[in-house]
C-alpha cells in the first residue's frame, strides 16, 4: 500500500472543490487525462446529476489539453469495454476542431460505431450545434461503418431517426464492399425489407405466446430486449421451454451488470435464469484471489438517480456491481456503510452470510434502512474495519459515489494490501486522494476487476466454484 506523505502539502493533493455538494472532504487533483477518463467513463450526456450540471462542457474543455492517442484510446475503451454509446461519439466529434486530434477520427468511428444507428447518431451530435459540412476524417469512418452491417441492421436502425441512414450515405460516398452494391442501392432507393423486428411483429400481431415462440425460435431477439420482454412473455403465457431456449442461446457480452439486476426486478420468477446468463456472460473476467473485502455505501446519495432522466440509482449500480465482484473473488467480506450527518457519525455493518447472487441485493437493501441514511464517512468506516479485521486484506474495494463527508482535515487511511474506491456516479471531482488509494475507477462495467486485476499483476488463481469463502 502506498504510505501516506505527512509532509506533503495539501495544495498538491487537493482540488479547491469540496464533495458532498461542498460540505465534505476536498476533491482529489487530477491531471487532465485523468479528469477527462473519470468525466467519460460514468457519462451520461446531457443529463442533470445531482450536484452539477449534465452537459459535456466538462469533456469538450478537457480535450484539448489530452494527448491524441489518449483521446482516441478513451472513446474506444468507453464503446467497447464500459458499453458507453453515445460519448464515444462526441469524443470523435470534438475531436474534429483540434488538428492534432482531428487524423484519428476515422480510425475511431470505424472502432466504435457498433450499431447502425451510430452512423446517424454521431452526425447529430456533430450538428448539434448547428449544420455544417462533414471533415473528411469523418466522412472516411463514417463510410467504413456503412460496409459493417446487414440488411436486417440498416433497416432496423434506420428508420425513424429525423437523420436518415440514406442522407448521410449521400453524403460521405461509401464505396460497397464485395457483395454489397445491392445493399447501398436498396439504401439510395429507399426499397430496404422492413425488417422483423419484435416490435414490428407485437405491433402487428399482439403481444401473443406464438409471436414471442417465433422470435426466439428464429432468435430474433438481441440480449437487452429479451430481458426486457421477459415480463410480456409470462403474461402472454409463452411456453418456459422456449423462454429457456432464449437464455440459452441470447448473445449478451454488451450487457451490463445493472441489466441484469433490472431484469430480475422485473421478472423475479426468471431469477435462477436471469442469474445463470449473467455468470455466463463474465464467466471469462478475472479471478481476485485471496481475500476481498468490500464496503458499499448505502447512504442517502446512493438512493438517487445516476442522470436526471435514468430510473436506475446509485444504490443499484453498486448492488449490481457488488453482486458480479463477490462471484470473482476467492474470499470474502462484505460490509454496508451510511451514518449521521447530524451526529457526524459513521454507521457500518457486517453481513455475515453475503449471498452470491441477487439475495445480497435484498441484504444490502435491509441494511440501507438500519444504517441511517446519511452520507458516508469513509475514514471513520475505515477504522471500524481496521478493529474489526482480524487479517489484513489483500484488497479493500469501496463502492461508492464520491460523496465523502467526513472530516475536512483528517483523510481515510485504508490498510489492504491494495485498496480501490468504485465511483457509480459521474462527478466532475472524485476522492483518490494522492498516497492514499491505490486506484479511483470510475464508471460501471464489469471491466473494473479487469483493471483490478491488471493493477495487480493477477491471474485466475483459483478454480472455477459455485462456494465462495467468507472470512
Amino acid at each position: 500500500m502506498s504510505k501516506l506523505n505527512s509532509t506533503r502539502k495539501e495544495s498538491a493533493a487537493f482540488d479547491s472543490m469540496r464533495l458532498a455538494g461542498g460540505s465534505g472532504m476536498k476533491a482529489a487533483r487530477q491531471d487532465a487525462y485523468g479528469l477527462l477518463r473519470r468525466a467519460v467513463l460514468a457519462c451520461l450526456l446531457w443529463e442533470d446529476l445531482a450536484y452539477e450540471s449534465g452537459d459535456s462542457g466538462n469533456i469538450a474543455a478537457l480535450i484539448p489539453r489530452v494527448e491524441p492517442e489518449l483521446v482516441a484510446g478513451l472513446a474506444i475503451e468507453a464503446r467497447l469495454e464500459q458499453k458507453l454509446r453515445h460519448v464515444p461519439l462526441f469524443l470523435a466529434s470534438e475531436m474534429l476542431k483540434h488538428p492534432g486530434h482531428r487524423v484519428l477520427v476515422a480510425d475511431v468511428l470505424e472502432a466504435v460505431i457498433t450499431r447502425a444507428d451510430m452512423i446517424t447518431d454521431f452526425v447529430a451530435i456533430y450538428w448539434k450545434e448547428g449544420k455544417k459540412p462533414l471533415p473528411a476524417q469523418a466522412k472516411k469512418g463514417l463510410a467504413r461503418a456503412f460496409n459493417r452491417f446487414s440488411e436486417y441492421e440498416l433497416a432496423k436502425y434506420g428508420r425513424n431517426a429525423p437523420i436518415k441512414l440514406r442522407d448521410v450515405m449521400f453524403l460521405v460516398h461509401p464505396v460497397p464492399g464485395p457483395g454489397k452494391e445491392e445493399l447501398f442501392r436498396k439504401i439510395a432507393n429507399r426499397t430496404l425489407d422492413i425488417p422483423d423486428t419484435w416490435e414490428v411483429a407485437l405491433s402487428k400481431h399482439g403481444n401473443k405466446p406464438e409471436v414471442w415462440a417465433r422470435l426466439i425460435g428464429e432468435n430474433k431477439l438481441g440480449a437487452l430486449a429479451f430481458l426486457r420482454n421477459l415480463r410480456n412473455m409470462k403474461e402472454a403465457g409463452t411456453d418456459h421451454h422456449f423462454i429457456r431456449k432464449g437464455f440459452e442461446q441470447v448473445r449478451s457480452q454488451m450487457l451490463l451488470p445493472l441489466n441484469f439486476l433490472t431484469a430480475r426486478e422485473n421478472a423475479p420468477e426468471f431469477e435462477r435464469e436471469i442469474e445463470t446468463l449473467m455468470a455466463k456472460t463474465y464467466a471469462s473476467l478475472p479471478k481476485l484471489p485471496g481475500y476481498t473485502v468490500f464496503v458499499v455505501d448505502v447512504s442517502g446519495s446512493m438512493g438517487s438517480g445516476i442522470s436526471g432522466k435514468s430510473r436506475f440509482s446509485r444504490q443499484q449500480v453498486a448492488s449490481a456491481m457488488a453482486i458480479l465482484a463477490v462471484n470473482q473473488c476467492e474470499k470474502i467480506d462484505v460490509f454496508a456503510t451510511a451514518g449521521s450527518d447530524a451526529r457526524r457519525v459513521h454507521a457500518t455493518e457486517k453481513i455475515p452470510y453475503p449471498e452470491t447472487g441477487f439475495g445480497l441485493r435484498e441484504q444490502l437493501q435491509e441494511k440501507t434502512h438500519r444504517l441511517g441514511g446519511g452520507g458516508i464517512f469513509t475514514r471513520q468506516a475505515l477504522e471500524y474495519l481496521r478493529n474489526q479485521l482480524t487479517t489484513q486484506p489483500d484488497r479493500i474495494i469501496v463502492f461508492s459515489d464520491s460523496q465523502d463527508c467526513d472530516s475536512k482535515s483528517r483523510l481515510p487511511e485504508p490498510f489492504g494490501k491494495h485498496n480501490y474506491i468504485v465511483d457509480v456516479s459521474a462527478h466532475k471531482r472524485g476522492i483518490n486522494y494522492q498516497g492514499v488509494w491505490t486506484a479511483e475507477v470510475s464508471g460501471w462495467s464489469e471491466h473494473f476487476l479487469t483493471y483490478i486485476a491488471s493493477v495487480e499483476g493477477t491471474a485466475n488463481a483459483f478454480e472455477d466454484s459455485n462456494d465462495i469463502a467468507v472470512v
